[in-house]
């Protein structure tokens, strides 16, 4: 039998969901601080077998991106939540405000100042939402000294953002679908093998945020494309594909694998009825630049979330060429600390 939300969160913290007051909490005057990285999915999620807990129907596996994701800072207030985006306060009707202070509402009775700071651009195909929650969750075990284990935090992250879970992780993460009605299997796990030399360039085709969100576009995809029915099956193809490209460090297998993956989550959403189509004109004519350096003999693949951004995947002995063709590249390495921000 499926849970609520906040039947979840209970079954998660058992006593720890005795709070403390908030006066009590506000006399500490204690600000947290968390960090998550955002993370880019290799094979991709889409689709959930619960929207409620944001369960998937498939599994998927993704790539840290280094130092780029979402910095907060958490503390308790008397009144009403406070929420900063970038050092902007939301209003109250604002989406962001909305979706964050209900994920809050599982941890109440306290109010928020919540502080975010995103190093990446927000609601752009950058997995921002990802990173958001899971160094919310992050701090809120901080705050309230739950002390839980990573795997739940995951659970708790994916009440906010299926994929937050990821970002709980660093380098190459898997995330179970799991099977449970309850979505208690449904976990991310971090892969032990580190891959330095693998590099991510960024290339952005627009900072907007998005005029359909993820969330509106998978549901919508999976209710009215007919080209949904095939994506699990193509998803378990191309997992095993890539789980063995990593093992291997076989880097033509894992681009040429996340770039059709990428391209068959696209074309179920064309599918769809009506379209929904991310890329720019711009989007295509990179695409087809990343196309004409592959053919040229570069080893240059891309994939592509639900924006109209790509995130380009090479090797650190390519990185120069790479850079020359694509000016205004940022290039991320997953297991260096030391990149400067986007």
């Amino acid at each position: 039998m499926s849970m609520t939300k906040q039947q979840i969160v209970q079954a998660l913290l058992g006593q720890r969901t005795k709070w403390p007051t908030t006066k009590q909490l506000a006399a500490k005057q204690q600000t947290i601080h968390s960090f998550a990285h955002a993370n880019i999915a290799l094979c991709k999620y889409w689709g959930k077998r619960d929207r409620q807990l944001n369960l998937p129907v498939t599994s998927s596996l993704s790539i840290c991106l280094g130092t780029l994701g979402s910095h907060v800072q958490l503390r308790v207030r008397a009144d009403a939540d406070r929420i900063q985006l970038n050092d902007q306060t939301l209003p109250p009707d604002h989406v962001a405000y909305e979706r964050i202070t209900t994920f809050l509402d599982l941890f109440r009775p306290p109010f928020f100042d919540l502080q975010i700071t995103n190093t990446i651009p927000t609601a752009a195909g950058f997995a921002s939402s990802a990173s958001l929650f899971a160094a919310l969750v992050k701090a809120l075990n901080t705050l309230f000294a739950w002390q839980l284990p990573v795997h739940k935090l995951c659970i708790l992250a994916r009440l906010g953002s299926g994929s937050a879970c990821r970002s709980l992780h660093k380098g190459f993460v898997l995330w179970h679908a799991g099977k449970r009605s309850d979505g208690m299997d449904s976990v991310a796990e971090g892969l032990s093998t580190t891959w330095p030399d693998l590099r991510l360039g960024l290339l952005v085709t627009s900072r907007k945020p998005k005029a359909i969100s993820s969330r509106e576009a998978m549901q919508h995809t999976v209710d009215t494309s007919p080209l949904y029915s095939c994506w699990p099956q193509v998803v378990q193809h191309d997992l095993a594909c890539l789980q063995q490209a990593i093992t291997q460090r076989d880097f033509h297998t894992l681009g040429q694998v996340s770039q059709a993956n990428a391209l068959a989550m696209h074309a179920t959403m064309l599918a769809a009825r009506p379209s929904v189509l991310y890329w720019l004109p711009d989007s295509v004519k990179q695409i087809h630049a990343v196309w004409q350096a592959h053919r040229q003999g570069l080893p240059l693949y891309f994939t592509m979330d639900a924006g109209a951004n790509l995130k380009l995947l090479f090797l650190q002995q390519d990185e120069q060429a790479v850079c020359k063709l694509f000016k205004e590249l940022h290039v991320v390495s997953p297991w260096d600390e030391n990149r400067e921000l986007f």
